[in-house]
C-alpha cells in the first residue's frame, strides 16, 4: 500500500540526514545569532576555521558538538516528516505526471517543511540554545583554571521553560549588559505566562514564512532538474538513473534554496536566542531585521552562509539521492 511504502521511505531518512546534520558546527550558530565573544571571526573563508580552532582550544573536540544531542533528537522526527509529508501532498496536487508544474512542486515541497518544522520546532530552539551558550552562571570567562562548563540538554530546556519567571537561568558567553537602573524592566508577555510552552516557539513565525522559499524552492529544483535530466522525449535517448547525479541534482538544489532562504534563516536564529536578553517577552522580527541592518547592512544578513553552504549541500544531495534509492527498493 502507497501509505505504509512512504512511512518506510521517510524512516530511511534520518542515517543520511544525521550525518549531514552533525556537521553543522556550533561555529554557524554562533555567527548566525551573533555571539559577541565570535563576532570578530565573522566575515571572512578562513574566520569558521579560526573559530572553531578557539573552540578546541576552550572546550576541548566535545565543544565542537555543542547541540549535537538536541540534533540527534531532532533529525530523526524532521526528516521523516517532510519526505513522508511532500510524498502525499506530491500525490495529492499531482496525481499523474503530466499534473506536475514548477508551482505545484514548489507549494507540495513548502507544506511538506512546514509540517515538518510545526512538529519539530521546540528541538530546533533547544539545539540553537545549547550551541550559543558557551558559559553557565558562575563561569568566569577570564579563568584559565578550568574548562567552562557545557550546558547540558536538560539544563536548557528547564532554562527556557522558567524564562521570565525571576529563576536563576543559564547565561550567554559573555552575560547582556546590565539594564540601567532607570530603564524600565521589561513587560512580561501574557502569553508566556499563560502559556509557558509558548516560549519553546520563539521564532516560530519567520522560521514558517523562511520554510516556505527554503523547502519549497529545494523541492522545485530538484524535481525540475530531475524532469529535465530523467523525463526524455520520445525517440531520445534515456539517462539511466545513478547516484552520482541524483547527487548532483541535490547539491544544486540544496545551494539555490539555502542562498534564496538564507536572510529569514539569521532572523531567526536571532530571534531564537531574544530570549537571553528579553526573558519575559517575545524579540520581534521587525525589530530584529532593523537591528541586523543597523549593525551590519546587507552583509548582516548573509553572515555564515559559507557556512551553511558546508552543512546544507552535501546534506541535501545526500537526502534526495537516498530518497530516490529507497523508492526505488521499496517499488514506489
Amino acid at each position: 500500500m502507497p501509505v505504509p511504502a512512504t512511512s518506510k521511505v521517510g524512516t530511511m531518512f534520518f542515517v543520511p540526514d544525521l550525518q549531514a546534520e552533525s556537521q553543522d558546527v556550533w561555529v554557524k550558530i554562533l555567527f548566525q545569532a551573533s555571539n559577541p565573544e565570535f563576532q570578530k571571526y565573522s566575515g571572512s573563508w578562513t574566520g569558521m576555521f579560526r573559530a572553531a580552532r578557539a573552540i578546541q582550544r576552550e572546550s576541548g573536540f566535545r565543544g565542537l558538538l555543542q547541540g549535537h544531542s538536541a540534533t540527534l533528537l531532532r533529525v530523526f522526527p524532521y526528516a521523516a516528516i517532510k519526505f513522508v509529508s511532500y510524498d502525499q501532498l506530491h500525490n495529492l496536487l499531482m496525481p499523474t505526471r503530466d499534473r506536475e508544474t514548477p508551482f505545484r512542486r514548489f507549494v507540495a515541497g513548502s507544506g511538506a517543511g512546514a509540517i515538518s518544522v510545526l512538529f519539530t520546532y521546540p528541538l530546533e530552539l533547544i539545539r540553537v540554545r545549547l550551541a550559543y551558550q558557551t558559559r553557565e552562571v558562575g563561569n568566569d570567562p577570564s579563568s584559565t583554571s578550568s574548562k567552562p562548563a557545557r550546558p547540558s540538554l536538560t539544563r536548557a530546556i528547564q532554562t527556557i521553560y522558567r524564562e521570565g519567571d525571576g529563576l536563576r537561568a543559564l547565561s550567554t558567553s559573555p552575560p547582556p549588559p546590565a539594564r540601567p537602573a532607570t530603564a524600565p524592566a521589561a513587560p512580561q508577555s501574557y502569553l508566556f505566562t499563560h502559556f509557558p510552552i509558548l516560549k519553546f516557539y520563539r521564532g516560530f513565525s519567520v522560521t514558517l514564512i523562511g520554510i516556505i522559499p527554503y523547502a519549497g524552492t529545494s523541492f522545485l529544483v530538484y524535481g525540475s532538474l530531475r524532469s529535465l535530466v530523467y523525463d526524455r522525449p520520445p525517440g531520445t535517448p534515456k539517462v539511466k538513473r545513478s547516484a552520482p547525479i541524483d547527487l548532483t541534482l541535490g547539491a544544486v538544489a540544496g545551494l539555490i534554496s539555502q542562498t534564496v532562504s538564507y536572510p529569514f534563516e539569521i532572523v531567526r536564529r536571532r530571534m531564537q536566542v531574544g530570549g537571553l536578553v528579553r526573558p519575559g517577552g517575545w524579540v520581534g522580527w521587525r525589530e530584529t531585521v532593523v537591528d541586523i541592518w543597523k549593525t551590519r547592512g546587507w552583509g548582516g544578513f548573509y553572515v555564515g552562509l559559507s557556512i551553511g553552504y558546508v552543512k546544507v549541500v552535501p546534506m541535501t544531495a545526500i537526502s534526495y539521492m537516498v530518497w530516490e534509492w529507497s523508492k526505488g527498493v521499496l517499488g514506489i
